[in-house]
């Protein structure tokens, strides 16, 4: 049994072999022109569409993929950052001692709930674009495996075709001389034979002389009906397929752009309800501040009438602050410095932290720009009176006096 394996697999190799040999014998004389090739100008046109929607196919699978991917990535960090803003949110922001415990429960509840909802909805759509179009474009894709194979086999068997077709049409060609070689040699063993072993001598040679031409027959026929065979089948397949890319591309867009409008509409509603979650937070905040200012307002209150008969005697500063030295041209006011600034340009002034600043009006008001003052330092102007050292710099660096 053993020697038989071996046998069949040595013969189905040496089978092989012949058949490589044989197609690449013919391709060979093919290029150098010594054998005319079988053309179809309407199945190669096929098979350029087939490649061309093969490729754009995978490049919107790979695209796709790319997309599910980054949705992925933004549901991560997009529950990192709701995560971090639930961990940020602490009762002991607004002293949890002094807020309403019934309205703190109702707060955290309702961030829970938005949190929980907001991170249910991208994995919705992330598995709403899996199945309706990464999964879609990867079952259309899945036949152009089984296909293209099937039109390299279509391309092999159509050179065992021609190399069929070449052999027979040269057996063809010289079937007569081969007769005529095969006639002589007869007609000798004819004359030496005994009359009744004479119409079997001339069968037999007859025989041989056809044998090889039938054998090449029968090749040409079997090679001709595989390619046909296989020809037809892909020329009703490929223009089925190469329509059908429309519907699926219409198809896979469609559930797209439907999912992430379903997708962003659900996370706006979700959007606006953090948002009034926070403008709770805000609106508890400033009535704990408010309430903090109110006490020491009262606080302040007691010690002002106190005070009042002795700040009514005192010189007022302002006054004599004014009076101290002569303002310079186009002055408007002061203003404090409540951040430092660094000077980018040479027209602009540079701030400090409790520097106080003469404001004074611009030449011309159309160079100034919106959130920017003209102004020169106070000490600077009290030591030197040089206008020239005035500069530019932004208003909401300071505070109005």
């Amino acid at each position: 049994m053993a020697e038989t394996g071996k046998g069949v697999t040595a013969g189905k190799l040496a089978i092989t072999v012949q058949k490589r040999l044989s197609r690449a014998q013919e391709k060979v004389l093919q290029k150098l022109g010594k054998a005319d090739e079988t053309r179809d100008e309407v199945f190669e046109e096929m098979v350029a569409n087939f490649n061309k929607q093969m490729g754009e196919g995978t490049k919107l699978q790979k695209d796709l993929k790319a997309y599910l991917t980054a949705v992925k990535t933004m549901h991560e960090t997009s529950r990192r950052l709701q995560d971090c803003l639930a961990d940020m949110y602490e009762p002991e922001w607004f002293g949890k001692e002094e807020m309403d415990a019934l309205v703190e429960e109702m707060i955290e509840k309702e961030m829970d709930n938005n949190l929980e909802d907001t991170d249910t909805q991208w994995l919705d759509f992330h598995q709403n674009v899996t199945d309706n179009s990464v999964l879609t474009m990867d079952s259309y894709l899945a036949q152009f495996a089984d296909i293209k194979a099937r039109i390299a086999k279509r391309d092999r068997k159509m050179v065992d075709f021609d190399s069929a077709r070449h052999h027979f049409s040269s057996l063809q060609k010289g079937k007569k001389k081969d007769e005529a070689k095969i006639a002589k040699p007869a007609a000798l063993l004819e004359l030496a034979a005994p009359s009744w072993a004479q119409g079997l001598l001339s069968a037999h040679q007859v025989a041989q002389t056809n044998l090889s031409y039938n054998q090449a027959e029968e090749e040409l026929g079997r090679a001709q009906k595989i390619f046909e065979e296989l020809n037809v089948e892909l020329q009703d397949q490929l223009p089925v397929l190469w329509d059908s890319r429309v519907g699926v591309y219409v198809n896979t867009f469609q559930s797209l752009a439907g999912h992430q409008e379903r997708f962003h509409r659900e996370m706006s509603k979700l959007s606006q309800n953090l948002n009034d979650i926070m403008t709770k937070l805000e609106e508890q905040r400033q009535l704990k501040k408010d309430g903090t200012t109110a006490a020491k307002t009262a606080a302040a209150g007691k010690s002002e009438e106190a005070n009042h008969s002795r700040a009514a005697t005192s010189p007022t500063s302002s006054a004599s602050n004014s009076s101290e030295y002569e303002l310079p041209p186009g002055f408007l006011y002061k203003v404090k410095a409540i951040h430092e600034y660094a000077a980018t340009d040479g027209d602009e002034l540079e701030l400090t932290i409790g520097d106080v600043v003469l404001v004074l009006a611009f030449d011309n008001p159309d160079e100034q720009d919106d959130g920017w003052l003209m102004g020169v330092q106070e000490s600077v102007w009290k030591r030197s009176k040089d206008i020239s050292s005035k500069g530019v710099f932004p208003e909401n660096f300071t505070q109005k006096f």
